[in-house]
């Protein structure tokens, strides 16, 4: 009898934690429907030439995996905001190749992105934020500078998306 009544309250247990969660990764408890994310337009003093879209790509499909819908006009959550910061400068020096006169060469290397965030809940403007992310990524002096902008850019890019989403849905 004991193992029955068990059984039976684990079932119902489960029956309740899966009507409140989505499969998605996320727990929405309020109306919101609909998101729109607005391109983050590079505004920093390096250029990278890609990297508004591909960050602006990112967080339209991290937000695309929800049960939320993209909206052209009028949607229940904006996001936009600008990247204000993209820079790479060295971390670590290595030894000179020689004590006269050898040149001091940069070991490592880090690259860091800066991105302002604007988010406005329309169902609930209290949850509305401004906030400021940042995020770096050490790497090797003697890699290709194009093979970085491929790798470790795509991963900051992550990142950032990740705190980004990880803060709006944590006001769910």
């Amino acid at each position: 009898m004991k193992n029955i009544f068990i059984k039976t309250t684990l079932f119902f247990s489960l029956i309740l934690l899966t009507s409140c969660y989505s499969f998605t990764g996320i727990s929405l408890t309020h109306d919101e429907q609909t998101f729109q994310v607005k391109p983050f337009p590079n505004n920093a003093a390096l250029v990278n030439p890609t990297l508004s879209q591909d960050f602006t790509v990112a967080l339209q499909n991290r937000f695309q995996k929800t049960i939320l819908k993209g909206a052209l006009e009028n949607p229940d959550i904006l996001i936009e905001g600008e990247i204000t910061d993209y820079s790479i400068t060295p971390t670590t020096i290595s030894n000179p190749v020689s004590t006269t006169g050898g040149n001091i060469q940069a070991a490592q290397n880090k690259l860091t992105i800066t991105v302002k965030v604007h988010y406005e809940n329309k169902k609930f403007p209290e949850a509305s934020f401004d906030r400021t992310y940042t995020d770096e990524a050490v790497f090797s002096s003697d890699l290709d500078i194009n093979a970085i902008e491929t790798s470790q850019v795509k991963l900051v890019n992550d990142r950032i998306v990740t705190k980004i989403f990880n803060d709006i849905v944590a006001n769910w």
